[in-house]
């Protein structure tokens, strides 16, 4: 079967686009690994109308909802490879499927690249987060910390002490005087050992332990990690990338339509700033591009 349109991941962006889409009554494939980014987080935060609810939650109940129309088909895989072909594309899935499609939306998120620090990534999405806009408000007050792991540490750090008393860690870094000072003037207190571990009970943070033997009782600490595109396909169809702050994201135009004609991206991999409603309103609009470029 031919689909007016395969998209590749089905979290908020490719659920959004699928959604819309289907409401024009074009076929719609969406492929989905079921790894969504922020599956480590109990709650999802800022959402309108859906503030404070599981991530899995809005997933499945979006998923039930788009899985309703008729000219929906929703494909559990990864999707590999895509390749242009005649007048749209061919996807192959890593069980061998393949699928075809005049439009093709890119959705599959990115993977962060999480620091090897001992106890970190078991607390990753619960006491050891990203977004202030978030998870910031369920932890303000409480002793925060950001850690130095990449050059947008030093704006994380004075963006976080609007929540609360904030220790930023260097972790054996150089900070520019310039940046140390603007940071005194925020009130972050800077901390410059090595960080050698993060403690506490189960997924919660109640220390992090330093390499001069030193410990400092801490709530939760922000980090702001590298990440790269969640699957290779961007770069096999030749798709342009811009550099974000933290890693490659997909070049597209004011309509989410990518350097390549007919590839669509939308979500994280196509944007500096992230949250499911700038994923959602993406994939919302490369829905719309989608249908109105079949259209016209």
């Amino acid at each position: 079967m031919r689909h007016d349109a395969i998209i590749v991941g089905g979290s908020f962006a490719g659920l959004s686009a699928a959604m819309y889409i289907a409401r024009a009554r074009r076929s719609v494939c969406v492929v989905d690994a079921g790894a969504p980014r922020n599956r480590f987080a109990a709650q999802s935060h800022g959402f309108f109308a859906q503030d404070g609810s599981s991530p899995r939650a809005m997933l499945a109940a979006a998923r039930a909802q788009v899985a309703a129309y008729p000219t929906v088909s929703l494909v559990d895989g990864e999707a590999v490879a895509a390749r242009a072909q005649d007048d749209g594309f061919l996807v192959e899935l890593a069980d061998g499927r393949t699928l075809e499609g005049a439009r093709l939306v890119l959705a599959f998120g990115l993977a962060d690249e999480l620091p090897p620090l001992p106890g970190l990534a078991e607390r990753w999405g619960a006491s050891v987060i990203h977004c202030p806009y978030c998870h910031g408000f369920e932890v303000a007050d409480r002793r925060l910390g950001v850690l130095n792991v990449s050059p947008m540490s030093v704006h994380q750090a004075a963006l976080i002490a609007e929540w609360g008393p904030t220790t930023f860690y260097l972790d054996g870094g150089e900070l520019e005087p310039a940046a140390a000072a603007d940071l005194a003037a925020r009130g972050v207190r800077i901390e410059s050992a090595k960080v050698e571990a993060l403690h506490g009970e189960g997924s919660g943070l109640s220390a992090i332990a330093l390499a001069d033997g030193r410990s400092d009782p801490l709530d939760a600490l922000f980090i702001g990690p590298r990440n790269h595109l969640g699957s290779p396909i961007a770069e096999q169809l030749g798709c342009d990338m811009d550099q974000g702050p933290l890693g490659a994201i997909v070049k597209t135009d004011a309509w989410k339509m990518t350097t390549v004609p007919g590839v669509y991206a939308a979500g994280d991999i196509s944007r500096g700033a992230h949250s499911v409603t700038w994923a959602s309103a993406d994939g919302v609009t490369a829905g719309v591009a989608v249908h109105r470029s079949l259209v016209f």
